[in-house]
């Protein structure tokens, strides 16, 4: 709990109670004078007893004097005059608070699921206490609907990419409202966006072809590459006497590594140029 009140008064009685009881046992056992100046002595000590108060290092305490603020006690060992004066305590470290999930239509007509929590402290406690009756539930409200303004403001895109910047803003209006209350918001944390199952299917399908897109356009990369090196390749081969017959003699050792089972009938180039200018000769006649 950040605000805690202690009850001046039930501390009061029990004490009160406790001195009876003392007060009974010393009259019976040293008179009544006597006992009646010990009945003050002990009145005074449960008295200064009663309005004792330890406040936490990561507490502060509010007191209110017959109803009314009279100031507030840092950390240590504090005293309040017991019956006229009341004690809230109020935790000064970062707390949460958790926004349950909504339902939210986007601007696209979507509707998700969205949960997420928010980080705070109190900054001022004297407004924590006095300018709102519990600043918890009402930093959580008031959350709840800032973060459906701004997610009802976006794109179902934007909200899976953008999600930071989203959660800042929704942050940045819960801290305008709050800062009157004395709550300093540090942070705003979505933690979870659900989405119809429809949607899903529908995004896991979207996903697969842009995948499939991309592997098709770096597979004809690829091919495009290759088919440029090669072309640099046969320009060399060609212009290097014998290239051709050397790389013809590579890819048929290639089509089968056992060479019992390859039966290889090779003519010379020069058989082939002769019978390719034989050819052109008769063209050239016709």
């Amino acid at each position: 709990m950040a605000q805690r009140s202690t009850n001046p008064m039930a501390a009061l009685l029990s004490w009160l109670v406790l001195f009876g009881v003392m007060v009974g046992v010393l009259y019976n056992f040293v008179g009544m004078a006597t006992g009646s100046a010990i009945s003050v002595v002990l009145f005074f000590i449960v008295f200064l007893i009663a309005g004792v108060r330890v406040i936490d290092q990561y507490d502060r305490g509010i007191v209110l004097t017959l109803g009314r603020f009279s100031g507030i006690r840092d950390p240590g060992l504090r005293w309040i005059l017991p019956s006229f004066q009341r004690m809230i305590k109020v935790d000064i470290r970062v707390d949460t608070v958790d926004i349950p999930q909504q339902e939210v239509i986007t601007r696209d007509n979507v509707t998700v699921g969205i949960n997420a929590v928010v980080y705070f402290k109190v900054d001022n406690p004297q407004k924590a206490v006095l300018e709102v009756q519990d600043f918890n539930n009402a930093i959580s409200t008031y959350a709840q609907a800032a973060l459906r303004d701004v997610i009802g403001g976006v794109e179902l895109d934007a909200l899976l990419s953008e999600r930071d910047k989203i959660a800042d803003e929704i942050k940045k209006i819960v801290d305008v409202a709050t800062e009157p209350w004395g709550i300093d918001v540090s942070s705003i944390k979505m933690q979870d966006i659900e989405l119809p199952a429809d949607m899903k299917r529908v995004m896991a399908k979207q996903a697969e072809a842009e995948r499939e897109r991309r592997a098709v356009i770096i597979q004809a990369e690829g091919e495009y590459s290759a088919a440029a090196k090669l072309s640099q390749a046969a320009a060399v081969l060609s212009a290097t006497p014998g290239g051709i017959s050397l790389r013809t003699l590579q890819t048929i050792e290639k089509i089968n590594p056992d060479p019992s089972k390859t039966v290889i009938f090779a003519l010379p180039i020069e058989f082939m140029e002769g019978i390719k200018s034989l050819s052109q000769f008769f063209k050239e006649k016709k």
